[in-house]
Formats: structure tokens, sequence, C-alpha cells
């Protein structure tokens, strides 16, 4: 996938205070810190959906995450970004809440840094799922057990943010729910 020369990433500081803007790639290139969102979806009988990357994705090709992930526009709220991108990437959009904000540092592969002040949400959906195919090359609901299982079997196959996030994504499930 190529990037466009002028999208861009809001840079931000640890207190998620903005501080302008940055090229995307330029940014996962040098590690700023930006702003993002990530979206979790369950389903009616409890199930988490995943979405494997496009093969084209410009880091972390082929690895299973949450159900949408990405960045805001400048000027776009983190909400109206997520709502966005789900239904540019999986084809629906729901109901999302925002449960916490995480704070991550992660290498990405192809010398990319993730580096991001990462906006939690959740929805529930159990309707159709029309998967963008530049974007998605799979998807599935997978129970909390389950995922569990084939992370410790196989955490090579999941992104690195997926990994940091989803522990305290669970704790903090629990406290809305």
């Amino acid at each position: 996938m190529i990037i466009s020369r002028e999208e861009k990433v809001i840079c931000v500081n640890e207190q998620d205070e903005y501080l302008g803007l940055a090229n995307k790639m330029q940014a996962h290139i040098d590690g700023t810190l930006h702003r993002a969102f990530s979206v979790f979806i369950m389903n009616d009988s409890g199930e988490m959906l995943l979405q494997q990357r496009a093969k084209n994705k410009y880091h972390s090709p082929g690895l299973w995450s949450n159900a949408c992930c990405s960045h805001p526009r400048f000027g776009e709220s983190t909400t109206a970004a997520a709502h966005r991108r789900m239904r540019e990437e999986m084809g629906f959009d729901c109901s999302i809440e925002k449960i916490f904000t995480f704070r991550y540092k992660a290498e990405v592969g192809q010398g990319l840094i993730e580096n991001e002040y990462d906006h939690i949400y959740i929805g529930n959906y159990s309707g159709e799922i029309i998967p963008n195919k530049e974007e998605v090359a799979s998807y599935k609901y997978v129970a909390i057990d389950d995922l569990y299982e084939w992370m410790k079997k196989e955490p090579q196959l999941f992104t690195a943010w997926f990994k940091m996030v989803l522990p305290e994504f669970i704790e903090n499930r629990l406290v809305v729910s």
C-alpha cells in the first residue's frame, strides 16, 4: 500500500495536546508521538471481532488485530474518525463508547515505529460485515478465552499494539459492562 504524501497524523505530547501535523510515513519512521484510535467490537455472543490486516498494508501486513485502528484527521474527533474508519475498513458502523486511552510505543517491522496516544472504543455489532479488501484480508469473531490461547500459541500472528492493549481492554470492558 502506498501512503499519500499528503496524509498527515496529529502530533501530540504525553497529555494528548496538539503539537502539529506530520507526514504519516515520516512519523512512523521517526517514531513521533501521534494521536490514534482503536475500536473493539463485540457481538451478541460476547465474541470479539478480529481483522487480519491486508497483505499490502505499510506495516504489520497480514497480522490479526482488533476490528479497526487508525488516525484522526486534523479537525476530526477520534470518535468521528473511528466511525469513518469502521465504515471504510469493515463496511459497517455502530454505536461506540470510549473506555480508556492507552499510550504505547512499538517497533512494527519495515523499520517503522508506532508511538501512539491511543483512544480505545468499544461497540457491539452482530450484523453484516463487508470488509474493504484493500484494508482487510480476513475477519472473524473469536471468544476471549480462545483468543488468549491462540495468542499464547502463535503470538507472531498478532499486531504489537493488540498484544499490549488486550489485557487492559478486557479489564476496562468488565468495568463498563
